[in-house]
């Protein structure tokens, strides 16, 4: 277990909150899906900037959090991408390489563990299916949902545990 953190927590996740996937979802679309063609396209996902504005309201009294199904070998990737868009720093947990698990059992089990270092003010998620189990788990939670949830977006975080 780490620290306990003072500030009450605002989680946020990355691809479809602040960062626009669209233009990669072609990639995993069809079958065979193209994993690596999906991921290596990341650092040219453009700004959303509702979620951005809303980060940036939150990162003023909160402790900020990122929450992502990336996997980790996108860190230095997404780190970047984190600059070049001016977002605040923040503590990123990202998806082990191997885990395959559906994003609202990954991100269920992550935040179990961070609302014991703090207060979770908001987790701010544009998964539906996240965004449902989190409130069963009694989260204060806001679905992101200033762009449309992709058919192939939701097959990659709930089916194939990929995002």
């Amino acid at each position: 277990m780490g620290c306990v953190i003072d500030a009450p927590l605002a989680v946020f996740d990355v691809d479809g909150v602040v960062a626009d996937v669209r233009h990669r979802l072609r990639h995993v679309a069809r079958r065979p899906k193209n994993w690596a063609a999906f991921f290596a396209a990341a650092d040219r996902d453009a700004p959303l900037q509702a979620g951005i504005d809303l980060v940036h309201h939150y990162a003023a009294d909160h402790y900020l959090v990122w929450l992502t199904g990336r996997p980790e070998r996108l860190r230095r990737v997404t780190l970047r991408w984190f600059a070049e868009q001016g977002l605040p720093d923040g503590r990123l947990l990202m998806r082990p390489d191997d885990d395959r698990r559906p994003a609202r059992e990954y991100k269920s089990g992550q935040l179990r563990r961070l609302a014991k270092e703090g207060v979770i003010a908001v987790v701010v998620d544009d998964d539906p299916a996240v965004v449902k189990r989190l409130k069963a788990d009694g989260l204060p939670v806001r679905l992101a949902d200033w762009v449309p949830y992709e058919r192939s977006l939701r097959e990659a975080q709930e089916r194939d545990g990929r995002t």
